[in-house]
């Protein structure tokens, strides 16, 4: 018995550790995108990050899959349609948002997705939130105001930075549809739906990509542009998407659902902290508002385990 409790025990430091280190480098990646748009411009950032992660993705998928690879078991359009919209609408809307807003206010509006998820579950589903739940979404949702303004609500009149974050909660609101509809793929390994959603996403920005370049809205980068944030590019594509995507998904099944989403509270934490150590400096507006959404996070998350432990009846 005690060898099996040592098993389990090693099994969820593990899960602990995989998914930590996936938030470690969700966390890290806003400011480094947000210094490669100095020489590129966000499309073509966010092109060659999820071509290189769909590179990498393609062969380990086919090594854990074999022969049924490729079979989507007659969910072709529905992943093809979930693809669209959380692998290429939510990442393309968050880095056009970032490269107009600053990291620190992306990633704290990035951080309402659990309370924006609550909200849509009650919208589509009809399965109204607790009281507590509801004040949580109430609290997270008064903090990134207070953020994003500093506290100051003339920063409304300020279009530029106000639009870029009007565009990452929108390519929040994506990620959050892909999370939903992914439950009806219940049948899928994690490697399996992102690979098969991945792939028409990354064809989806690739096209956008070109048609703003038609369009003369974007630029083709030359290789030495591309060379001089080589190393953005390589942890944006291997770590953000590549690595931070497995080890997610592994951790999350190791720990839970409930623990993982806990630990996602850290990605603000790590993006204000290296914001910090790159020499910027918040007001306490920003630092109250992004407490006010951790806070209230942590509080929910809490609030449902106590839930989840309580007895039901038959």
């Amino acid at each position: 018995m005690r060898a099996t409790h040592g098993a389990a025990g090693s099994g969820l430091a593990g899960g602990f550790l995989l998914a930590l280190g996936a938030v470690v480098l969700w966390g890290t990646q806003f400011p480094v995108a947000k210094s490669a748009f100095e020489v590129i411009d966000a499309l073509h950032v966010t092109s060659i990050r999820y071509l290189l992660a769909i590179v990498l993705m393609i062969p380990l998928y086919v090594m854990r899959e074999g022969r049924t690879a490729f079979d989507y078991y007659g969910q072709f359009w529905p992943a093809t349609l979930i693809g669209f919209v959380g692998m290429c609408g939510s990442p393309v809307l968050v880095f056009l948002g970032l490269a107009l807003s600053a990291p620190e206010h992306a990633t704290v509006i990035i951080a309402l997705q659990p309370s924006m998820t609550a909200l849509a579950d009650w919208l589509v589903r009809g399965r109204r939130p607790a009281n507590f739940t509801l004040g949580c979404v109430v609290v997270a949702f008064a903090g990134v105001a207070l953020a994003v303004t500093r506290g100051d609500a003339n920063h409304l009149l300020d279009k530029g930075a106000m639009a870029g974050n009007l565009l990452v909660f929108s390519g929040a609101v994506c990620w959050v549809v892909y999370t939903m509809a992914s439950e009806r793929f219940r049948g899928w390994s994690a490697l399996r739906l992102t690979t098969l959603t991945l792939i028409p996403g990354t064809l989806g920005i690739l096209a956008i990509t070109a048609i703003a370049v038609f369009l003369g809205r974007a630029q083709v980068p030359g290789a030495a542009e591309i060379a001089s944030v080589g190393w953005h590019l390589a942890f944006l594509s291997f770590a953000g998407v590549f690595l931070g995507m497995i080890w997610w998904n592994a951790g999350t099944q190791r720990i839970g659902a409930l623990n993982a989403m806990l630990l996602l509270n850290m990605i603000p934490v790590m993006t204000f902290a290296i914001r910090y150590l790159q020499g910027q400096r918040f007001t306490a507006a920003e630092l109250i508002g992004a407490l006010m959404v951790i806070s209230a996070l942590i509080a929910n998350n809490l609030y449902l385990r106590r839930a989840r432990a309580r007895p039901h009846p038959a």
